[in-house]
């Protein structure tokens, strides 16, 4: 029997189609998948089925949805709830200066009567956070989460965030739909595997779940059917065990994806360092650095990994000055200031954060801006004189923009687009397109693919690859897929515990990359 049914679904954006009579149906208790690349109608497919304003204040959708047999028009977020469904975005929903029982159990507080109550009714009664806290642990704990609930959640790790997100739906009762929008894109790949069990045990359960996601190898995994979008379309339904994952993508991109290692060069790496990190420390929390040493070679691309919350973010995000550090960084012989973003830009080094949305972009400003504005802040471009006056260069950005929007494959109306409206993976790029515009010789990236499809990915790790060897662009890429760190880094540090474990070639084995992950000490192979 059918929970959801779809049928016939469009939706225009003013002249823009993106979605055309795309119908999809989930059985009770089946894990159905949907794939798709960024900006095939995903995302706005998922806000039509939960309510979401943005459909309703863009003049609505065509088509009918039915669950349970019974016809389905949610008008708000609140219906769709009411109707057994959940979702967890893409994006976070969480609210910064809440703990983490809060955020769980918002809109949902159990409360206990008090004096007042008594008298001036059920609204003075008083929080029983006793209660809600033993809620959220134990929805915490089925996601094997081992954090303290009454955190708060403003400066936790993304990753962190992703599993409050999940939980904060777990908990919900009478939950028949729940759809999973990217929720492993922030996740190492050993909690990603744990996640999928959670989602097994969700479906033996009786709740069917929609599952979104880049990583085609899970879709693959835990699926029982998948549909597959491209370009607003569906463009096959099919039982998950008919179809590999090359066939996959190639339906989702209309073309041949080349899942190959890349060759290495035979190009010289220079011994000299481009920049010495010395007892490294970093108050960021859950990704706490405590006394990194690390040099790294000018030319190459180094890779940092390790699994969440054990300080590899911490690093990055440490010399750009985002949180409170300590320690000495050395570019090129000289030393550099630390808790000073500023300097630190003006060093030749730009940065590519993990959270694009609360660091890397200016939601509210158009594409073309948010490409020039590090630029045109740290160092002037962009800009012409006209006697003692600086006039911004209208004309000079929007040409730039263009030639960005080409090079990386940002699918928009044109430059003028405001990010906010923007796919998750094409605000990714314009991220990428900004760290560019500095011109960089040394580029930091933290999780460049997260939430990314697949042929976007190998285009983002592509243009890595192409500013290295081409344009001698030093790169540190941090991210929790090792997979792609052994795809482009001619080495790998491993943080554990918030200092390196150890350092390895790409090529090492699967068993000295795993001991360094857990902690467990190995020769290193590379000095």
């Amino acid at each position: 029997m059918y929970l959801l049914q779809m049928k016939n679904i469009s939706k225009n954006y003013g002249e823009n189609r993106v979605l055309n009579n795309v119908s999809l149906s989930i059985e009770e208790g089946e894990i159905h998948g949907l794939v798709g690349e960024n900006g095939a109608g995903k995302s706005t497919l998922m806000n039509i089925l939960f309510g979401m304003p943005v459909i309703h204040s863009t003049g609505g959708y065509e088509g009918e949805m039915l669950v349970n047999n019974e016809p389905y028009k949610p008008a708000s977020p609140e219906d769709a709830m009411l109707a057994g469904i959940g979702m967890v975005h893409q994006e976070f929903m969480l609210i910064p200066g809440f703990t983490i029982t809060e955020n769980i159990k918002l809109n949902r507080e159990r409360t206990t009567p008090s004096f007042l109550s008594k008298i001036f009714g059920k609204r003075l009664e008083k929080l029983d956070m006793e209660s809600m806290s033993k809620d959220a642990k134990a929805a915490l704990k089925k996601l094997d989460m081992d954090i303290d609930e009454y955190l708060p959640v403003a400066g936790l790790p993304v990753g962190h965030m992703q599993f409050i997100e999940i939980a904060r739906e777990i908990d919900k009762s009478k939950m028949k739909l729940l759809i999973l929008d990217e929720p492993t894109a922030v996740l190492t790949e050993s909690e990603a595997s744990k996640f999928l069990e959670v989602i097994r045990k969700l479906a033996e359960l009786g709740i069917s779940v929609l599952f979104i996601s880049h990583r085609l190898d899970e879709i693959k995994e835990v699926t029982d059917r998948i549909t597959i979008l491209r370009d607003g379309e569906v463009v096959k339904t099919v039982e998950t065990k008919d179809i590999g994952i090359n066939e996959i993508a190639r339906l989702m991109v209309g073309r041949q994806i080349d899942f190959s290692q890349k060759e290495k060069n035979s190009r010289h790496i220079s011994d000299e360092y481009i920049l010495e990190i010395k007892n490294l420390r970093v108050n960021m929390p859950g990704e706490e650095v405590k006394g990194i040493d690390l040099n790294v070679r000018r030319g190459e691309i180094l890779g940092i990994g390790g699994l969440a919350g054990q300080g590899k973010l911490g690093i990055a995000n440490g010399i750009m000055g985002l949180y409170e550090s300590s320690g000495k960084i050395v570019k090129d012989g000289k030393e550099l200031p630390l808790n000073n973003p500023r300097e630190i830009l003006k060093s030749s080094i730009a940065f590519l954060s993990e959270d694009r949305r609360g660091v890397g972009l200016l939601l509210d400003d158009t594409i073309e801006f948010n490409i020039a504005f590090s630029s045109l802040e740290i160092h002037e471009e962009f800009l012409r004189k006209i006697g003692p006056f600086k006039l911004i260069d209208r004309k000079g950005i929007r040409e730039h923009a263009n030639k960005m929007v080409k090079d990386l494959d940002i699918r928009c109306t044109s430059p003028r687009q405001r990010v906010r409206s923007l796919s998750g993976g094409n605000q990714q790029k314009v991220c990428i397109a900004r760290a560019l515009t500095l011109e960089p010789d040394l580029l930091l990236v933290s999780e460049p693919t997260r939430g990314i499809d697949i042929g976007a990915k190998k285009l983002v790790l592509d243009t890595l690859v192409k500013l290295n060897r081409e344009y001698g662009v030093t790169i540190v890429i941090t991210s929790s897929e090792l997979g792609e760190l052994r795809q482009v880094a001619d080495r790998i540090a491993i943080i554990y515990d918030g200092k390196v474990a150890g350092i390895l070639p790409p090529d090492a084995s699967d068993e000295h990359f795993g001991l360094l992950m857990a902690g467990k000490d190995i020769e290193k192979v590379v000095d």
